[in-house]
């Protein structure tokens, strides 16, 4: 029973991870990442649909992203979602393809980065933590039901805080790497 439990709160915490590592890819670091696209949504159509679906996303090189819409008529949609997002990159549209040139972090903006980088990882902490509160609370419920024993709940209580450090400590390794990563020059 408590291993069910311990499973069941381990895939909870693997699911906060990946959704720390989507959010950290978002956040741009100053390199040409296609990834930095994905909450952009053009109006095609009446429809908000995201570039990905609307064209081809590629870096050229470190600095420069080039989308190649599939449907011409899409080029200046694209463009004014582009402008409109919080990204703040200025789109170079030619016609057939927008390049999006992406400007070298300023150190006043790397800091920003890293602030919001933080509250990021400080949010899916407390997810985590979350996590084992509702599973400490489970192991009660199951001690106080007469399901397990009182060592069963006390080793399940003890293994569901090493499954909080390891992810914890996933999370902050995780920060460490995307924060270097933006600090780099």
């Amino acid at each position: 029973m408590i291993k069910e439990l311990l499973n069941e709160t381990e895939v909870h915490m693997k699911g906060a991870i990946e959704a720390t590592k989507k959010e950290f890819q978002n956040i741009r670091t100053g390199r040409a990442n296609p990834s930095i696209l994905e909450r952009v949504l053009v109006d095609y159509y009446g429809a908000p649909t995201p570039i990905n679906q609307l064209a081809n996303i590629t870096s050229a090189d470190a600095r420069m992203l080039v989308i190649q819409p599939w449907d011409k008529s899409a080029v200046s949609a694209i463009e004014k979602a582009i402008l409109k997002s919080d990204i703040g990159l200025n789109p170079v549209n030619d016609g057939g393809v927008i390049r999006l040139p992406i400007p070298p972090l300023t150190e006043e903006r790397r800091k920003e980065l890293v602030k919001v980088l933080k509250k990021e990882a400080e949010e899916k902490r407390v997810v985590i933590r979350n996590i084992r509160r509702d599973a400490n609370d489970k192991v009660k419920a199951l001690e106080k039901d007469g399901k397990v024993t009182e060592d069963e709940a006390k080793r399940g209580h003890d293994e569901v805080q090493k499954l909080t450090d390891k992810y914890i400590a996933e999370i902050d390794k995780l920060l460490e790497h995307k924060e270097k990563e933006i600090m780099e020059v």
